[in-house]
């Protein structure tokens, strides 16, 4: 005997697997504002700036954040976690240079989304300062 099923249970049913598949959206865990304190390990990087010569950079990775108005979550789903610090001179690299591989913050004053090509990072941290090591 066959029974008959109403059709509200029928979509249910068919949609039930459906919505257990499907991914939850994911969202930057906290917007930074200028002056804020970024915390993540401290990678090192060469990279060749405007002329093609050979420059030492770092990149800060942190959880997802979101960068303030108008960059926001650069083009990205959850906002940007690789972060480039670009060092002024000399003195910043070498103060960088002893943290690399391990957990440092930093105070992001001037930030922005990474738009030229050949930059690794999600976004630029033009100036910034060293606040703590851990």
């Amino acid at each position: 005997m066959i029974r008959s099923v109403s059709r509200p249970l029928v979509a249910v049913l068919v949609l039930l697997p459906a919505l257990a598949i499907a991914p939850l959206p994911a969202f930057a865990q906290q917007a930074i504002a200028s002056g804020g304190v970024l915390t993540g390990e401290l990678h090192a990087m060469r990279s060749r700036d405007a002329s093609g010569k050979h420059v030492n950079s770092f990149q800060l990775v942190s959880p997802p954040r979101r960068l303030p108005p108008p960059d926001g979550l650069c083009n990205l789903e959850t906002g940007p976690e690789t972060f480039q610090i670009v060092t002024a001179g000399e003195t910043e690299a070498k103060a960088l240079k002893a943290y690399v591989g391990k957990q440092v913050s930093i105070r992001a004053d001037q930030m922005s989304c990474a738009q030229l090509a050949g930059q690794m990072s999600d976004a630029i941290v033009s100036k910034w300062s060293l606040v703590t090591s851990h």
